[in-house]
């Protein structure tokens, strides 16, 4: 999917909600765990209930990889059915991948050839030989972490180097890398302080923001400090929407707490 297809579908659709898929079978409702796949199943009630809510969903791909073979074939089966039913959301894939240059290429492949995802989440520590074989793909991105909302954040990304902060740094060099307008960047909710300076480095980016509600972020103070003039954010939440319910009516109360987020992102998009 290209940057500017994502564009329309947030001007169509009234929203830049993206809905994480992060799925744990202690969490997910009884009844699904007698069903052959219980992973997929909950999965592909979520996207019937919500698609229309959202411009994007988000598998953690650490979900599905716990479960072996099993949970690895759930991730396929779900990413096939969005790529035949859906194809006009963006999927993330939330790998967190980054390693020298071969393997890179190899994760790359895995998850653009095989698994046709829209995306990867990538970790820029191993820096750009790392980074730039997923920004190879046409059509494709890369979703570099930048800011995290996590506590050990403030171990290394707002460490000071050189006069700036290392996430600025790994910003401002990341914009160097071949086929870097591919790139786009994670940055926690619950530094929305932080936004406005990272948008005086990349201005149009698009920015993968998690920690919306559940972990206390503001949408509001997101938007005013990030957001773009095309948007240029993809506000993920995951628990608050997806076990909403632990009953036979997960779908539809998946649907009402997305409905309430597309609401307030709509109210928002409409004052633009």
């Amino acid at each position: 999917m290209t940057t500017q297809q994502l564009i329309e579908q947030i001007q169509q659709k009234k929203t830049f909600l993206c809905i994480g898929l992060d799925v744990d079978l202690t969490k997910i409702p009884p009844h699904l765990l007698e069903l052959e796949d219980p992973i997929f199943e909950f999965n592909k009630a979520i996207i019937d209930a919500t698609h229309d809510l959202c411009i994007s969903f988000k598998p953690n791909t650490a979900f599905y990889e716990a479960y072996g073979i099993k949970g690895w074939q759930s991730l396929e089966k779900t990413i096939q059915y969005l790529n035949e039913k859906h194809p006009e959301i963006f999927t993330i894939a939330d790998a967190k991948r980054g390693d020298i240059g071969n393997t890179s290429s190899m994760y790359a492949k895995a998850f653009f050839e095989d698994l046709n995802f829209d995306s990867v989440t990538v970790a820029p520590y191993m820096g750009k030989d790392s980074v730039e074989p997923f920004l190879a793909f046409e059509n494709k991105h890369a979703i570099l972490l930048a800011l995290t909302s996590n506590e050990g954040a403030f171990d290394f990304q707002t460490q000071n180097i050189d006069g700036k902060e290392l996430y600025n740094v790994v910003i401002e060099t990341s914009k160097s890398w071949e086929n870097s307008e591919n790139l786009m960047y994670v940055v926690g909710a619950t530094k929305a302080e932080y936004f406005s300076e990272i948008r005086k480095i990349i201005p149009t980016s698009f920015l993968l923001v998690p920690g919306v509600g559940a972990q206390g972020g503001s949408l509001q103070e997101v938007c005013k400090y990030g957001m773009s003039e095309n948007v240029g954010l993809l506000i993920n939440s995951s628990r608050a929407i997806i076990y909403a319910s632990n009953g036979t009516d997960f779908a539809s109360k998946a649907r009402e707490e997305a409905l309430k987020m597309q609401l307030e992102m709509k109210e928002i998009l409409n004052t633009l």
